[in-house]
């Protein structure tokens, strides 16, 4: 059996960054770019199961390109101004190749759906403009 990179959900770390897992909307992604400089980014994300985070994306996100020679990322959420409310994933992301697009995918409707329309008009439109899917498997959960 493979140990999770999440922490134990019987701390109380491990139950905060799950809750914060499955309630926040949005987490930052960090790549690095073709000259080196780290690239970060807020976006809409799910947690798939115990170890990855999926994230739609623009075709032309340039974090696209950044994982595929650099495909080592960090992620992180808001910190609302408390220090003891940090948590920080590191993780390997790569194209998913397995995943519907957003709008064909019930639990990424459950948590987004009604946003996206707002936000896009419809969940179809969100779908034409952030059709492609990026898995962070994660390695590493830090955090305070």
């Amino acid at each position: 059996m493979t140990r999770s990179a999440l922490p134990d959900l019987g701390t109380p770390f491990g139950e905060r960054v799950r809750r914060r897992l499955h309630e926040e909307q949005l987490i930052w992604i960090t790549t690095v770019g073709k000259d080196g400089t780290p690239q970060s980014n807020p976006v809409g994300f799910l947690l798939q199961d115990n170890d990855s985070i999926l994230i739609y994306n623009d075709a032309r996100a340039n974090r696209l390109d950044h994982v595929i020679d650099r495909p080592r990322v960090c992620l992180h959420f808001e910190t609302d101004g408390d220090p003891g409310n940090v948590v920080v994933f590191t993780g390997t992301a790569h194209r998913a190749q397995d995943i519907p697009l957003p709008h064909e995918n019930p639990a990424w409707l459950a948590k987004h759906g009604d946003n996206a329309a707002r936000a896009f008009g419809s969940v179809e439109k969100f779908s034409e403009r952030f059709p492609v899917p990026l898995r962070v498997e994660i390695t590493r959960t830090r955090g305070v």
